[in-house]
């Protein structure tokens, strides 16, 4: 192959490869920003075909199919700021570390919910804002239906920590949960293995529970 050939050869597999790139998923480097709906859904798989879309920048739920999104990537040490809104009587959630074939059990979920939907169940660890089932909110401090919240989750090791709205909500050591189906308070929960035993690193994910939830400006940064 002569000189002429190889650099043309060169250029064109260049090209593809920034084509592939711009298109596919955006692999966030240490200390970087990086806006995980900027590309629409190619940062991202769904359990349903179908199932969400990003209209605007906003990503929400295609009604009446539901199920989960996840992150293509695996994040360990991170810090994701997100803005979501609900709709009345709305049931999601921020999924993270978790694994996408056991969403349940695999991993952990900071509850997102309509702020009115308080409730004594569980003791508040089912409410907006809560380490589900592990750990209630120090307060709700969500917004009306249809207003935009924040939400900034900053996992570091054994360390999670919730501020909403500008309020730190959760603070938590996860290698205190050392029992399964235990909390450290005594309280049970749901999780066969204790959380401190669970992996450090997995997917990123939303919930939909049959009623609308949007989120926007998805923008994680590795620690």
């Amino acid at each position: 192959m002569n000189t002429r050939i190889r650099l043309k050869s060169f250029f064109c597999l260049s090209a593809v490869a920034l084509l592939i790139g711009a298109a596919g998923v955006v692999s966030v480097q240490a200390g970087e920003s990086v806006d995980l709906l900027k590309a629409g859904l190619a940062n991202w798989k769904v359990d349903k075909k179908g199932a969400w879309q990003v209209k605007d920048g906003v990503l929400s739920p295609v009604e009446k199919i539901g199920g989960y999104i996840w992150s293509k990537e695996a994040y360990g040490d991170f810090e994701i700021v997100i803005e979501y809104k609900t709709s009345k009587d709305c049931n999601s959630g921020l999924f993270f570390r978790t694994d996408p074939k056991n969403a349940v059990q695999g991993g952990f979920e900071i509850q997102i919910a309509s702020s009115n939907m308080y409730h004594e169940r569980n003791e508040g660890r089912n409410v907006l804002g809560s380490l589900y089932d592990a750990l209630a909110p120090t307060e709700i401090a969500g917004k009306a239906d249809g207003e935009w919240n924040t939400m900034k989750l900053t996992c570091k090791g054994p360390k999670i920590t919730v501020v909403l709205n500008g309020k730190t909500i959760i603070d938590a050591d996860i290698d205190q949960w050392d029992t399964p189906q235990k909390n450290p308070d005594g309280s049970k929960n749901k999780f066969k293995k204790a959380l401190k035993d669970l992996p450090r690193s997995g997917h990123i994910g939303f919930q939909f529970h049959g009623h609308p939830v949007w989120f926007r400006n998805v923008k994680l940064k590795k620690l």
